[in-house]
């Protein structure tokens, strides 16, 4: 779970993750208003609550599910009169019973049982033999007119249920040994007792927190795949209890939490599904939350500025994602301006912001890579990505190929990839730097490296050369902001994302102000890095996702492709969008489809609700048509009667048609997107990583 392999901006070789303190590190404590985490002694009811299995998106903890299909809803109007009638008959009917009006046939059940001498005189014995037969032909009469008349109906809606607001909680028995989790029955069963005595007492004690268990059972998990010694992990927990097996910041927790988190299923809550008639039934009034099977399929929030798209859904999806990556199961790398809200530097291992001046870490402008083609790729990506046409042979490509013809010969010669200043002079074709690679080429002997100078030499001097473009690029990061950064002189060996094999949390703050377009450029190469890093992984059961605030100048042609490979590397991506008019229009329909969840947020233009709508298709509904013809009286009376009709009611008598069709209709039309979304609101549509999916949802955001 250690981090080797990353780099120190200062030149030392380091872990971006401190190692552990000694000592358990204090519980942090929540600002008011902030939904409580379980620790302590609601630690316990925290993990013994039930988790049924749900639809894809629902907040799992504690969920009640619902019927798939709203039930017919009698309107209280005639639930009433229908209750009322039903007991006039009933009483109707015991009232003609008793006074004999329907003969005495009702009473040979009763004849029939009792013996002739009870007749007379009258026992006791007869007397409560023959009342117990009426109180039983009364029930028997009470339950079928109950039935008739719905009293069950109206005892759930009006009776002491509806006056609770829920029924009375039963209440349940502690679980057995065998089965309570807070016992850790799965060690107990492969013999290590011990383990599990010592957790379970610390879980008794309020030692353990959800971080905790969720990092043991990681932990045991690769115990049962055989990545990890069983008696290693017996000796860390005899050792250490609930701080067994610890994140190598010794951190057990994040400083501080703004969103509901439930660990046992890795879900983080979003907001409550809206009780509206276009969600599905089994949807209305459930939370809504999102965990990494369905991050793996990535995540498209489109929506304007102060929609909400960095407080309640960035925010708490970076918060959700660093726990996992305490827990050991899951890296993430958030991407985003400086100061926007992405959470506290302490909540990270590293943090890295390009163009401050007291940055600890650097970001490596080759991705890691020693492999000059790799990093060719990687670098033009990001220098020309958003310049290349989505067809093939574009400058994307010759991008690539005049990059490689120069990284090749520098690292060939200096043993490291140019610089910024000294790639900058190689694009530019200035004579002196290319020569002298040509001379210590030459000498060397390596003339497959001096023929892609020569065509290098070529290409510059044909018309239209992609080098200029690059040059002019690369120029924007040859600026005096990031003179400290990108170095490759070997004295500062900045932060790779090849770390990504290690549950590793990094923050990269953009320099938005006064940098847009070297920041466009960054974002895009920070997105490069992470599709070819995750791609080559060793150990995939650990969840990587990249979660970038803003998205604009960032979706390219190679970055949807990037995009849909993430899923079969266990990874995903978060991006956000404040219009898909940042994307190019080629490639805004590639985009939703790459994306598995979609979000509309409110305040969206109709032209991004029409590219939604058609992304969510059609279904087909039932329309009623209601046709109201006026009708004509033809006899004298017939004409009164319509008359004094017209003058009480002050409308023409009319008869009413209705038609029912079946028609096909958008999920969500543009115009609803755009103009029937409340404020603090979003339309979600959810895929897994199992294919499982959810329609179109109105989630309201603010309904933690």
């Amino acid at each position: 779970m250690d981090s080797d392999g990353t780099q120190d901006a200062r030149g030392t070789q380091a872990n971006p993750v401190p190692r552990a303190r000694s000592g358990v590190p204090p519980m942090p404590t929540e600002a008011p208003g902030v939904p409580p985490r379980p620790d302590g002694s609601a630690f316990l009811a925290w993990l013994r609550t039930p988790r049924p299995e749900a639809l894809p998106g629902v907040w799992r903890f504690g969920h009640r599910p619902r019927a798939a299909e709203e039930p017919e809803l009698i309107p209280a109007r005639q639930l009433i009169s229908g209750a009322l009638i039903a007991f006039l008959v009933g009483w109707l009917i015991w009232s003609l019973l008793w006074n004999g009006y329907l003969g005495g046939w009702w009473l040979l059940p009763l004849y029939a049982m009792i013996p002739d001498s009870w007749a007379s005189p009258h026992s006791f014995a007869s007397v409560v033999v023959v009342y117990a037969y009426y109180v039983l032909i009364a029930v028997v009469i009470m339950i079928g007119v109950g039935r008739l008349g719905r009293w069950s109906e109206i005892w759930r809606r009006y009776g002491p249920p509806a006056w609770s607001g829920k029924t009375a909680a039963r209440t349940e028995r502690p679980p057995a040994p065998e089965q309570d989790p807070a016992e850790w029955p799965q060690l107990r069963a492969v013999g290590a007792v011990e383990a599990a005595e010592r957790l379970a007492a610390d879980a008794r004690a309020g030692l353990m927190r959800d971080v905790d268990h969720a990092r043991i059972s990681r932990a045991w998990q690769g115990v049962r795949s055989g990545r990890h010694d069983l008696a290693a992990f017996t000796g860390a927990v005899l050792e250490s209890g609930s701080a067994a097996c610890l994140h190598p910041s010794g951190e057990r927790d994040l400083p501080a939490r703004i969103a509901r988190h439930d660990l046992l299923t890795g879900q983080v809550r979003l907001g409550t599904a809206a009780d509206d008639p276009r969600n599905p039934y089994a949807y209305r009034g459930a939370g809504l939350a999102l965990g990494p099977d369905l991050l793996g399929t990535s995540l498209l929030a489109v929506g304007p500025a102060g929609s909400g798209k960095t407080g309640t859904v960035i925010r708490p999806l970076a918060e959700s994602l660093c726990l996992h990556a305490l827990a050991g199961r899951a890296a993430v790398v958030v991407v985003g301006a400086a100061g926007a809200g992405l959470g506290p530097a302490d909540a990270y291992d590293v943090v890295v912001r390009i163009g401050h001046p007291e940055s600890v870490y650097d970001l490596d402008l080759y991705g890691g890579t020693g492999d000059p083609d790799e990093a060719a790729a990687v670098l033009a990506e990001a220098l020309v990505g958003d310049l290349a046409d989505p067809h093939p042979g574009s400058d994307s490509r010759r991008s690539t190929t005049v990059l490689a013809q120069l990284l090749g010969p520098f690292r060939a010669v200096h043993g490291r990839f140019p610089s910024v200043p000294e790639l900058r002079q190689l694009l530019d074709g200035a004579p002196g730097p290319l020569a002298a690679l040509r001379t210590a080429l030459e000498g060397s002997g390596q003339e497959s490296l001096v023929r892609e100078l020569d065509a290098r030499e070529r290409q510059s001097a044909h018309p239209g050369d992609v080098a200029s473009v690059l040059a002019d690029r690369i120029a924007l990061l040859d600026r005096p902001a990031f003179a400290g950064f990108f170095d490759t002189s070997g004295q500062t060996k900045p932060f790779s994302l090849k770390a990504l094999d290690h549950p590793v949390r990094v923050r990269v703050d953009l320099p938005e102000r006064g940098h847009a377009d070297a920041s466009r450029m960054l974002a895009r190469l920070v997105l490069a890095q992470f599709t070819a890093s995750v791609a080559v992984r060793e150990d995939r059961s650990l969840f990587a996702c990249l979660v970038l605030d803003d998205a604009t100048g960032v979706v390219t042609p190679e970055a949807v492709r990037g995009i849909q490979r993430l899923r079969s590397a266990n990874a995903g991506a978060v991006l956000t969008l404040r219009t898909l008019d940042d994307v190019p229009r080629p490639l805004r329909g590639p985009l939703l489809g790459a994306a598995g969840c979609r979000m509309a947020l409110s305040g969206l233009t109709p032209w991004d609700g029409q590219d939604f709508a058609e992304v969510w298709g059609k279904e087909w509904i039932e329309a009623r048509d209601v046709t109201d013809r006026q009708i004509i009286a033809e006899t004298p009376a017939g004409k009164a009667l319509h008359m004094l009709r017209r003058v009480i009611t002050g409308k023409a008598p009319t008869q009413r048609a209705v038609t029912v069709r079946q028609v096909e209709r958008e999920r969500w039309s543009a115009s609803e997107l755009a103009h029937g979304v409340p404020p603090g609101h979003a339309v979600l549509s959810l895929t897994d990583v199992k294919g499982e999916h959810a329609p179109p949802l109105l989630v309201d955001l603010r309904g933690q």
